[in-house]
């Protein structure tokens, strides 16, 4: 079983920032992917950010150039730095990560953690 732990959200004016953090822990061989997604009410969840145990990223076009995704192996540890942000994206926020758990993959979620930009 690998569990994901996620914190950072909250309450903040447009133009503002957060930065959340989701923790793996269990047992863990080894992670590759691991991203953010979000979920507003009544739509779909969307992939946010994404990065490989490598380094690679990738992000939805609505947030290019305002977050930052990145994450410390040694921590197992994934981060988003979000900057600039807009009413638009208030959402639950979840954390996803999949590896090796000894030879089998795992696919884990976190919680989520509630964001939410007031105008």
């Amino acid at each position: 079983q690998v569990q994901l732990v996620e914190s950072g959200g909250g309450l903040v004016q447009a133009g503002g920032s957060l930065r959340l953090s989701c923790t793996a822990s269990g047992s863990i061989f080894s992670i590759d992917a691991m991203g953010w997604y979000r979920q507003a009410p009544g739509k779909q969840r969307e992939l946010v950010a994404s990065i490989t145990g490598g380094g690679s990223t990738n992000y939805a076009g609505s947030v290019k150039g305002r977050f930052t995704i990145s994450r410390d192996n040694a921590k197992n540890t994934v981060y988003l730095q979000m900057n600039s942000l807009k009413p638009e994206d208030t959402g639950v926020y979840y954390c996803h990560a999949r590896g090796y758990s000894g030879y089998r993959v795992f696919d884990s979620w976190g919680q989520g953690t509630q964001v939410t930009v007031s105008s």
